[in-house]
């Protein structure tokens, strides 16, 4: 099942993703589930999976919003890939290299990135979303994959130079409208093996990134085991698992996005995530 958030006639909903339509759940399930997060909360997927209606709306006519667009968490997982860390001179870390997002960091699918006006080295990142479905602390790693609702895509756009002003990532991965989330989550039934999947990332159709998942150093299991040591993970927190090597910044010379450029992360079993690029005026 793939389930969207997006927004149509002005109204904010969510839904089952169906061929070229969506079936409208918050139509159906609002008072009760208002939003997906609140959906995956409760004991909704399984009633949302019930439902075999025809769909509502056709998806040329809805505006996407992040997956999960009000998130109590979006935590990164950084250097998660071997190509990557060479690729950028760092060493391997003996634990999972963990930064946050803000939610206004996120824009959905088809909806522009925005580099800062600050910057012109807004870099692209495709990555693998873990989705919460039931929270827990000190979750054990054989235990993990069953804590997790559904698996989505995220094109983690960094402004490099605020990244690097100190060795603290927050400013380089928080100017808004920075980073896409989307196009939908498909729920995790339907992948019972994540790193089985493949991840491409494509700038103006150019293949940039081209990767297993299961090349992951911290696989999945241990990133989730480690964030619920030291805080408790709730239904719709999201994690962004890392990217693989191939980024614009460790290109010789760099590439970067730039305003007109359009971006796409695929990921096998899941979709393709694709936004324009804009410039901040």
């Amino acid at each position: 099942m793939k389930l969207a958030t997006f927004s149509h006639g002005g109204k904010q909903s969510y839904g089952i993703v169906s061929g070229d339509g969506i079936v409208d759940l918050g139509r159906r399930l609002g008072n009760e589930y208002p939003d997906l997060r609140s959906l995956l909360a409760g004991d909704g997927l399984a009633k949302a999976a019930a439902i075999k209606d025809a769909p509502d709306v056709s998806t040329a006519d809805v505006t996407w919003l992040p997956v999960i667009p009000n998130p109590d968490k979006i935590l990164c997982v950084g250097l998660n890939y071997k190509a990557h860390i060479e690729e950028t001179g760092r060493k391997d870390e003996d634990q999972p290299v963990i930064f946050g997002r803000f939610n206004s960091s996120q824009v959905g699918h088809l909806q522009p990135l925005v580099c800062p006006r600050e910057s012109d080295r807004f870099d692209y990142e495709g990555e693998l979303v873990a989705i919460i479905g039931k929270g827990g602390r000190r979750i054990p790693a054989d235990q993990a994959l069953s804590h997790i609702a559904g698996y989505s895509i995220y094109n983690e756009g960094s402004v490099r130079d605020w990244q690097r002003h100190t060795h603290q990532y927050t400013p380089g991965k928080n100017f808004i409208g920075t980073g896409a989330f989307g196009p939908w989550m498909v729920t995790a039934d339907e992948i019972p093996d994540p790193y089985k999947l493949n991840l491409v990332t494509r700038l103006n159709g150019q293949v940039m990134q081209d990767a297993s998942i299961s090349l992951m150093i911290f696989n999945i299991e241990a990133v989730i085991n480690y964030i619920s040591t030291f805080t408790e993970l709730v239904p719709g927190d999201v994690i962004v698992t890392g990217t693989p090597g191939g980024v614009g910044n460790a290109r010789k010379p760099p590439v970067y996005m730039q305003d007109g450029d359009t971006a796409e992360v695929e990921i096998t079993g899941i979709g393709t995530l694709k936004n324009p690029v804009v410039k901040e005026k």
